[in-house]
């Protein structure tokens, strides 16, 4: 096998393992790619191509994540991860710890680790790699790696539910939610939503997006069994996905334009919050990008009429 079938079959591996660190499609693809590139001019053959490439892309995941994390004070309104729709690497070894780090709720709580609690983290918990490989991609001792992965979990755990819903639970909860959704059924909706839902809105300064945060299920219920059928007025559609891995939707504009995604927070019968991605840098990934702007003068017209 050459290095380049070498590099293909370990892929999905390496775009899984930048996404989990860096939260960005883009970002994760960057990387995978400057990895390559590494790889490619490297003269000497590594005695594990896997350990080499995954070493590899933690490095430069982890240079672009210190200078992310400026950018990211100065971000205009909530920041949310780009959304995934499908994950490329598999391992039904690994499945369950697979689907939940890549989840919105994880993701979100990665973000309050530090660049290198997260890689260790990501490495050992969700991948699973043993210690000294850890300790080579992230250039310390092995003991500050286990140190590290300590206090990762501590503080993962500290805010993670302790009930979740199942799979086919969530599912009939979100296909409910998506009916109540299209009919404007305020009760219907605030029937399944928890006490304190939150909705949380990333336009990132490039999109309409809710002028403050909005939370409370009658509050949530009453704004979008309004609002929602007057973006299918303005022919605004939308389709069932899973976004990171849990019940979600693609809006799309009249053109069949992506416009925005939305992703359910499920745990123990309710929803608890949802998450919008406006922001168009953040979609290009999922095709051609709606006109935001556009769509909304189209649903105030809407509105006024």
């Amino acid at each position: 096998m050459d290095k380049a079938e070498e590099f293909q079959e370990l892929r999905p591996l390496l775009f899984s393992l930048a996404y989990r660190l860096l939260g960005s499609v883009s970002e994760a693809e960057d990387a995978v790619q400057e990895t390559w590139l590494r790889y490619a001019a490297s003269p000497v053959e590594p005695r594990s191509v896997k350990a080499f490439l995954s070493t590899t892309v933690t490095r430069i995941a982890l240079d672009v994540l210190r200078s992310a994390r400026v950018r990211r004070e100065s971000y205009v309104g909530p920041w949310l991860p780009e959304p995934l729709l499908t994950d490329p690497y598999e391992d039904p070894a690994r499945a369950a710890e697979l689907a939940d780090s890549v989840s919105l709720a994880a993701l979100l709580l990665l973000e309050r680790l530090s660049p290198l609690e997260r890689a260790v983290f990501v490495l050992r918990d969700v991948f699973d790699f043993p210690f000294p490989e850890v300790a080579e991609a992230v250039g310390r001792s092995e003991s500050a790696c286990r140190q590290l992965a300590v206090r990762a979990r501590r503080h993962m755990a500290a805010d993670r539910p302790r009930f979740t819903t199942t799979r086919t639970e969530q599912e009939e909860l979100a296909a409910r939610f998506f009916d109540a959704l299209r009919e404007g059924d305020v009760l219907g909706l605030q029937g399944l939503l928890a006490a304190d839902v939150a909705v949380l809105s990333d336009g990132g300064g490039k999109a309409p997006q809710l002028s403050r945060p909005l939370a409370g299920a009658e509050q949530v219920a009453r704004l979008f069994a309004v609002a929602f059928p007057q973006m299918a007025r303005a022919d605004v559609t939308f389709a069932r996905e899973v976004v990171n891995s849990a019940p979600g939707a693609l809006f799309r504009d009249a053109g069949g334009r992506v416009l925005h995604t939305m992703a359910l927070d499920i745990h123990e019968g309710r929803i608890r919050a949802i998450h919008l991605t406006i922001n168009p840098d953040k979609l290009g990934h999922l095709g051609p990008v709606a006109d935001v702007w556009a769509v909304d003068r189209a649903v105030r017209r809407v509105r006024r009429g």
